[in-house]
């Protein structure tokens, strides 16, 4: 049977994983009977907490994994314990905890910081060219890591995101939300997803699920 590693950011877009493209990159998995999923996360704090029905950041602290198991109904283990070797692709949903938690993206940009074990697996599962899936602002922080590598990402039409992603080295590549582009040269599929903010959940959708479909024909 062949293994898919689904890395989560938390719970919640301002400051977690994005739920919908979550949910989204499950149920485009759902209908490959043959392939195991397990979900990961960082056991870490978050960087910080946003109220999501008024938009503005509390005082309450949560962390990472257990926001995570929300999304993953309890089934998520710490990302420390992710070991490319027992995988065969990758998936990442997006979500402003993308660019908060599992790097700095959201703060500095092409010089942020990413989480050291975010960052081991993404080299691993490039060097070893297993396909990896990025979605929403995803490909944006995996060019922190993978950028030198001259990767090919889209992250939508955001002019500024993109000419910041490509200062990493990473080409971008515009894209509609219904839209994924596949780099056959690095094996890494994106798709923009909610970096439209007012984009159809089916346009998202048809997005995550042709580049799920993608990922796991390259396995």
């Amino acid at each position: 049977m062949k293994k898919v590693a689904v890395i989560l950011a938390g719970c919640g877009y301002l400051d977690g994983a994005e739920i919908r493209e979550s949910v989204l990159t499950y149920l485009a998995l759902s209908k490959y009977k043959d392939i195991e999923i397990d979900t990961f996360a960082p056991n870490e704090n978050q960087h910080h907490t946003v109220n999501h029905l008024i938009g503005e950041e509390t005082k309450v602290q949560r962390n990472i994994l257990e926001e995570s198991a929300r999304i993953a109904r309890g089934k998520v283990s710490d990302l420390k314990e992710l070991n490319e070797s027992n995988y065969d692709a990758l998936l990442l949903p997006g979500g402003f905890g993308v660019a908060k938690n599992l790097s700095k993206f959201a703060f500095k940009g092409s010089t942020g910081e990413i989480n050291k074990f975010y960052a081991q697996n993404l080299r691993a599962f490039y060097n070893n060219k297993k396909p990896i899936g990025a979605i929403c602002i995803s490909p944006a922080v995996i060019a922190l890591e993978l950028g030198s590598e001259n990767i090919e990402v889209t992250i939508g039409k955001d002019k500024e995101t993109a000419q910041e992603l490509e200062k990493t080295g990473a080409k971008h590549v515009d894209k509609n939300a219904n839209e994924f582009h596949w780099d056959e040269n690095n094996k890494i599929a994106s798709t923009p997803a909610y970096m439209y903010d007012d984009a159809n959940l089916n346009d998202i959708f048809t997005g995550i699920q042709g580049l799920v479909d993608k990922v796991i024909s390259e396995i």
